[in-house]
């Protein structure tokens, strides 16, 4: 078991509410694929791969892509992914539990599809921290000398479902519209003013659960420090 597996508290049960679950969960909301034979989540830090195995099981794979940013198409970028693979064919009961009775009616989506997460109620902030690693961007706006955070998916239910999620957090965090991406998809942003003390308050005090990718913390803490030298 490596280092990053010993620090996360694992529950028995994947659809309770828990801190790990719910972070599994963001992620998996942001950026799995979710069939009624299994699930497959795609990160690209290494170790929330690796904290997101620890949570669910399943197997790891790594490779890397090229794609189109998602908010002009004309700009690619290459990148390291990490695709877990849980259920289908793995032959292990842990990841069969994870699917439920035989498929997809024991995750947290109803049969048409709409986000059930009222079990992590209690765990906004790892549930909003999983979505924003799966779903959203961190940047610093060169332009403006301000930090920037959005989120981007084809699924306009969960975007709105994301937007209630941050208007209940403790920090007062104003939106933008939703709008519609160059690549046919969904976005928001934080309002600027507050995207600061909304990020800070999403990872604070991570590292006591180790639900976090750290990549994502440093591109926040490199922005926010831009922000602060920016005359």
């Amino acid at each position: 078991m490596s280092e990053t597996e010993r620090q996360i508290e694992v529950p028995a049960d994947p659809l309770a509410g828990h801190p790990a679950t719910a972070y599994l969960w963001g992620h998996v909301a942001g950026s799995g694929d979710v069939s009624n034979d299994g699930i497959e989540v795609v990160t690209n830090d290494e170790e929330s791969a690796q904290v997101l195995a620890a949570v669910a099981g399943g197997s790891l794979e790594h490779e890397t892509t090229s794609r189109e940013y998602a908010h002009d198409t004309s700009i690619t970028r290459t990148e390291d992914e990490y695709t877990l693979s849980i259920g289908g064919d793995e032959g292990d009961d842990g990841d069969t539990s994870l699917l439920g009775r035989s498929g997809a009616l024991g995750l947290p989506v109803d049969g048409r599809g709409n986000y059930r997460f009222g079990a992590f109620a209690s765990h906004d902030r790892e549930l909003l921290r999983g979505l924003l690693e799966g779903c959203g961007t961190i940047c610093f706006k060169s332009s403006s000398g301000t930090v920037g955070i959005s989120f981007v998916h084809d699924d306009q239910d969960l975007l709105e479902l994301t937007r209630e999620l941050i208007a209940d957090c403790p920090v007062d965090a104003p939106m933008g519209d939703l709008g519609e991406t160059s690549s046919g998809g969904y976005w928001f942003g934080v309002d600027d003013d507050a995207a600061p003390a909304f990020g800070t308050w999403l990872y604070e005090n991570c590292e006591e659960t180790g639900l976090f990718a750290p990549s994502r913390r440093r591109k926040l803490e490199r922005s926010l420090e831009q922000a602060d030298a920016y005359e």
